[in-house]
């Protein structure tokens, strides 16, 4: 009665809950980069001891996914140790940018700790640390966990420039191949996504790129890899976004000529 699924339990050789240790993993970089995301099951008697602790749950979980040219997983470990502080500190420009640029935020502790956005790209750059080692599946579960916390899914093969910014959250797709230059502003139900959905396409750059100070309001769907949004501009709420445009470019549908700039290039769709 049970022996189609009993021939896969046989034949599923991925580590033990998996899922589970990707998300402790995931809540014990948070706890150790920031103690804002502490708990009583991350804590540790010091730096080192809850460093070893994050490795040794991260060894757990990499080791078996690991093909037989990548070796062990000791020399990622020993990189993401070299990389810890350069995360962290670009995650504290993030947030000091959320900070600068969103009216309601009153300290940097309310961003870090209350802030879905903070969250979902905190966890993002350690993901994009594993991504760029060409460790499989585990980033994907990482910022998986971001995405059932937040409502944000950045695929972890994103690069995105710091600092960035997303407020609210809800909704945002940044697809795997998109880039996003420093000082970016997303809003709720932006995607970046690609103009065909198909399979032939997978290792081409399918997703816009987004130059510096760019602003992308809520429900803008910007797609395609050859679209390219050029630095300062702004993309208004609802616009559907296919070609590229020239930096200092209002994107809206309808005309808005008080926030304009002299010589900014507005566009109405």
């Amino acid at each position: 009665m049970f022996s189609q699924i009993r021939l896969e339990r046989q034949e599923f050789d991925l580590p033990d809950r998996i899922r589970e240790r990707s998300e402790e993993f995931a809540r014990r970089s948070l706890a150790f980069l920031f103690p804002h995301f502490r708990t009583r099951e991350t804590q540790a008697p010091d730096l080192v001891a809850e460093f070893e602790a994050l490795c040794l749950l991260g060894q757990e979980v990499i080791s078996p996914l690991l093909g037989p040219s990548q070796g062990d997983c000791g020399h990622i470990y020993q990189c993401f140790a070299e990389a810890l502080p350069r995360i962290r500190e670009e995650l504290r420009e993030d947030a000091e940018w959320m900070l600068q640029t969103d009216p309601a935020a009153e300290s940097l502790d309310e961003v870090i700790l209350c802030y879905p956005g903070f969250l979902a790209i905190a966890v993002y750059r350690i993901a994009h640390f594993f991504y760029a080692q060409q460790v499989p599946i585990f980033p994907r579960l990482l910022g998986e966990f971001a995405h059932r916390e937040t409502g944000v899914e950045i695929h972890p093969g994103a690069q995105i420039a710091t600092p960035f910014s997303i407020d609210h959250g809800g909704g945002v797709v940044i697809g795997e191949t998109a880039v996003i230059g420093p000082r970016a502003r997303i809003y709720q139900g932006v995607t970046l996504g690609a103009l065909a959905v198909k399979k032939k396409f997978a290792g081409t750059k399918r997703h816009p790129t987004l130059e510096e100070d760019v602003v992308l309001y809520a429900g803008a769907t910007i797609l395609g890899g050859d679209t390219v949004v050029g630095a300062g501009s702004i993309i208004g709420g609802n616009v559907w976004l296919t070609e590229s445009v020239p930096p200092r470019s209002i994107v809206t549908f309808q005309s808005s000529t008080s926030a304009r700039a002299d010589d900014a290039i507005e566009y109405h769709i």
